[in-house]
Order: structure tokens, then C-alpha cells, then sequence
């Protein structure tokens, strides 16, 4: 079988609550290697619900979907307050970028509670700007940022990720439409350390195999390079 667009390969996948310090519930999924423990985790947060972001946006669904398998990592992913999908719906209404800072606390006391390995967060558009603003209240190991548009996050919230010790990586797409890879290079100026990937002939919403594969494959060049290149095909052919 080809791996590409919607498959789903083998996983355990969980149904999941989040409860928020507010009041909330929160809709999600977990999903698992099926055969091993997790090398590390994802943590992921979707774009802009206001413009259709939610839990299945399709590179999230598609890590999910993925990634366990291929290369042993667990992905967490969620529907942000007042958001629907086939899950479900979570509680609550769009907070603007500010009460989903409570939706990151409870995804990450779901990490802690279920004692998930190496956590990163990974923000795509929308989601980039909740994990600038509030990501470094988290114990993780750093995070990716996917698209990020750089609308809500100030310049001292992207500079306190400098010498902060958690590694931060932006994959900014060549014809994105907020932050092109010059802007991009300027607003992170102040995260000298910052791991800045400028994908040739990229897009904001990232269509396509090719362009799946690319954020899928840098993705898991910093959580597990062991298990680069990424198979095209299921079942994985042995390694070595």
C-alpha cells in the first residue's frame, strides 16, 4: 500500500478528554505506536478555528496517522475551546489567542498524567501563536513551529524563547501568505539559536504529497532521525 494522502496506518488510537483550569472539556485524540513505546511525543496544535482550523486540519491527520507507525512517536492532538469535529466538541468559545493557554495546560497535564516521553510542541498557523505565547511554561524539549504567521505573538514572547534551553524550529514556507522566509528571517532575529527551514516553493496550508512528506520529514528529523527516510509504503520494508 502507498502511503499518501488520508491512510491511516496502524495505531493506538484513544479517544481523549482534556480538562481545562477554567472549567472546560476538550475534545481529542491519542494516538500510539502500536508495537513499542513512544521515542517521543507531539503535541499538536491546529490552526485558526475562526477560518476552519480543528484537530483533523490535514497535516495534523496526517501525523497522527502516520507517524506513530513510522516512526515510533505518539501525537496528541485536540480540538481548541468551542471547536468541532468528528470527535466531538470542546467547550467553550475562540479565546483570541489568549484562554487557549489554558488548552495547552491541560494537553500537556494529559503528557504528564500519562508519562509521554519527550515532548514537542507543534503549532501550525494559528497554532504557532499559542505555543510562542505560552510554550515555555511547559517542561518540552522545544518546538515547531509550522507556517507561523506572527499575528498575535509579540517581540519579547519570540525573544524569550532565546537561551531559554528548549530548541525552537520555524518551517516557513517560500510563498506563504503572512510571513515570507525575508520577514521571517527578521522577526526571529531575536532567537539567534533558532533552526529557520525555508521550504522552496512551499504554501501556507501545505497541499499536497510533496509537501506533506517535507513537513512530515523535518518533523521527524528532530524528534527521531533515526527513522529517516520516511517508507512510502506499507508494510515497511526492514531496515539495514
Amino acid at each position: 500500500m502507498e502511503i499518501r494522502g488520508g491512510v491511516e496506518l496502524p495505531a493506538l488510537r484513544e479517544d481523549v478528554e482534556l480538562h481545562t483550569s477554567d472549567g472546560l472539556t476538550l475534545v481529542g485524540e491519542l494516538a500510539l505506536p502500536l508495537d513499542r513505546d513512544p521515542v517521543a511525543t507531539i503535541v499538536a496544535l491546529h490552526p485558526l478555528p475562526t477560518a476552519g482550523g480543528f484537530m483533523d486540519s490535514h497535516i495534523i491527520r496526517k501525523m497522527a496517522g502516520r507517524l506513530p507507525a513510522l516512526a515510533g512517536l505518539a501525537v496528541l492532538r485536540f480540538n481548541f475551546r468551542g471547536v468541532s469535529s468528528p470527535r466531538g466538541i470542546s467547550g467553550g468559545s475562540f479565546g483570541e489567542g489568549l484562554d487557549e493557554r489554558h488548552d495547552l495546560a491541560a494537553a500537556m497535564d494529559l503528557v504528564a498524567t500519562r508519562k509521554l516521553p519527550r515532548p514537542w510542541l507543534l503549532g501550525w498557523s494559528f497554532g504557532t501563536e499559542v505555543v510562542l505565547k505560552y510554550g515555555l511554561e511547559h517542561p518540552i524539549v522545544g518546538a515547531i513551529l509550522l507556517s507561523p504567521p506572527l499575528h498575535r505573538a509579540t517581540d519579547a514572547e519570540i525573544g524569550a524563547w532565546a537561551g531559554s534551553g528548549k530548541r525552537l524550529v520555524a518551517v516557513i514556507p517560500e510563498l506563504d501568505d503572512y510571513l515570507r522566509p525575508t520577514e521571517a528571517r527578521q522577526r526571529f532575529a531575536v532567537v539567534p539559536d533558532i533552526d529557520l527551514v525555508v521550504v522552496d516553493g512551499g504554501k501556507h496550508l501545505w497541499v499536497g504529497e510533496s509537501q506533506t512528506r517535507r513537513v512530515l520529514t523535518e518533523v521527524v528529523q528532530r524528534l527521531n532521525p533515526a527513522a529517516l527516510p520516511l517508507p512510502t509504503s506499507w508494510p515497511m520494508a526492514p531496515r539495514g
